[in-house]
């Protein structure tokens, strides 16, 4: 029997002697295909994303949620029938009904009234170019599940983030960076690790890439000193040649990532430095963002690096900022705590929405500003003022990108528990950000395993119109 017969046409095209399979392949492959500029379901308001993620759960009441009778009534227990039948964080060991009050002042502020307060006079100052939804509401209230919640749509582990559905949806603009990247600051990294900028089931190639503040931007991205610039090349194509044989052979689309993932690392040697390298920024663009030591790792630096990204055609851009969960411990609580956070991030979130704004970045992109959960109008019994995890009514805002400024969106009752009018979903978030990239949340999915998974799940979910121009 002829063998030939039993080869398939891939057989024939990894092992012909000239390698066609391999050419044919590569120039396919040229510009990483998966990350390529792709059309989006209807026109698009905006083309990237920056999230300031605040993670431990910002108190909303001492922020943006005014509730005078809050303070009025502090240390009165609150009516059962806000309580009746709700679950929350640490119940058993210092939850309490009793009100707790803000200790500091909220006062209106911008065209547009909206209530802010004292600790964040900056963000105070661009309150006409933002929406505050003051509605929004999770399902889930202990940390790394509401962590991946607010990030993927799910509690559970595996499914892809914010992030890398955006980039699965819209690709990069950027040939020298990846399309989604991530930037830490605080004392540790966020409850739940690197799941939270994952890429779940869809291909590692969406995943975000963390860049390090300090050393080497990625870990292991450096020549060794002894390699010369044309030995790593050849190193690098004789593995890319290996790789697309046995992609070839096996149309593993995690060939192509890897593939992929070799060029971008080669490409970003040069990138990447050139990225972090704040020194040609005017001692203007520093002052504006509260920099004081352009190479010290901070909240503000991340900031000028966010607008840096997204000027490189980075589509995803992530700032996570730990430590606001302030329960009333020694080291997170209402008291000392709060008012130093707000120190750390108050400046350069106002700062990266005028910066964009007078850079005419701003029409395009979309910065949001808010973390899991929010925090109770209870206090907790702790050794200094705290408050719980509260999923019923937090507040988040976003700038830019087709919504609109100078908008407060829902209503909260009289001690900030839950909605009273127009609640926000998680869900509806993802949808609405979707919506402003042209990416329909509905038509926006990858099937695997049997099923068809998307960002906003299987239930309902809204695009919040009122938000946007």
């Amino acid at each position: 029997m002829n063998p030939l017969l039993h080869q398939t046409r891939r057989h024939f095209f990894s092992r012909c002697g000239i390698g066609v399979g391999s050419m044919a392949l590569g120039s396919l492959m040229a510009r990483d295909a998966a990350l390529a500029p792709k059309k989006t379901h209807f026109p698009a308001k905006a083309k990237n994303v920056i999230f300031l993620f605040m993670a431990g759960g910002p108190s909303q009441l001492e922020l943006f949620d005014h509730k005078p009778l809050l303070t009025k009534l502090n240390g009165k227990p609150i009516p059962e029938s806000y309580t009746k039948g709700k679950r929350f964080a640490f119940m058993d060991s210092s939850h309490r009904s009793d009100l707790l009050g803000p200790k500091i002042g909220f006062k209106q502020h911008g065209q547009c009234g909206a209530w802010v307060s004292d600790y964040l006079p900056h963000t105070a100052k661009i309150v006409d170019d933002l929406s505050i939804v003051t509605t929004c509401k999770t399902d889930l209230f202990n940390h790394a599940p509401a962590k991946f919640y607010m990030n993927t749509g799910s509690g559970l582990f595996g499914r892809p983030s914010m992030g890398a559905w955006v980039t699965y949806g819209l690709g990069s603009e950027c040939d020298d960076l990846p399309g989604f990247v991530v930037l830490q600051s605080g004392p540790r990294g966020p409850r739940g690790g690197a799941v939270l900028w994952g890429s779940g089931v869809l291909p590692t190639t969406y995943q975000g890439v963390p860049l390090r503040n300090t050393g080497d931007p990625i870990v292991n991205l450096s020549t060794p000193k002894e390699i010369s610039v044309a030995q790593q090349r050849q190193v690098v194509d004789a593995v890319r040649e290996l790789n697309l044989k046995r992609l070839v052979e096996t149309g593993d689309d995690e060939i192509s990532t890897r593939i992929n993932a070799y060029e971008m690392a080669y490409r970003m040697q040069t990138s990447a430095p050139e990225l972090m390298d704040t020194s040609g920024e005017s001692q203007a663009t520093l002052d504006l963002y509260g920099i004081k030591d352009p190479k010290e790792t901070s909240f503000a630096r991340n900031c000028l690096l966010a607008r840096r990204l997204v000027e490189r055609g980075v589509r995803f851009v992530q700032l996570y900022d730990t430590n606001w969960d302030h329960h009333g411990g020694p080291t997170e609580n209402l008291e000392k705590h709060m008012p130093l956070k707000c120190q750390d991030i108050d400046q350069a979130s106002a700062a990266l929405v005028k910066d964009l704004k007078q850079r005419g970045l701003l029409d395009d992109t979309i910065v949001i500003w808010g973390g899991e959960f929010g925090r109770t109008p209870m206090g907790e019994v702790r050794e200094s003022t705290g408050r719980n995890h509260h999923i019923d009514a937090f507040t988040m805002w976003f700038a830019g990108g087709g919504f609109k400024g100078g908008v407060t969106y829902g209503q909260t009752d009289e001690f900030g528990f839950g909605a009273v009018e127009n609640p926000v979903h998680v869900h509806d978030i993802h949808a609405t950000i979707l919506h402003q990239l042209g990416l329909d949340h509905e038509r926006l999915s990858v099937r695997s395993q049997g099923l068809d998974f998307r960002l906003t799940g299987v239930d309902p979910a809204r695009v919040v119109k009122e938000v946007l121009a």
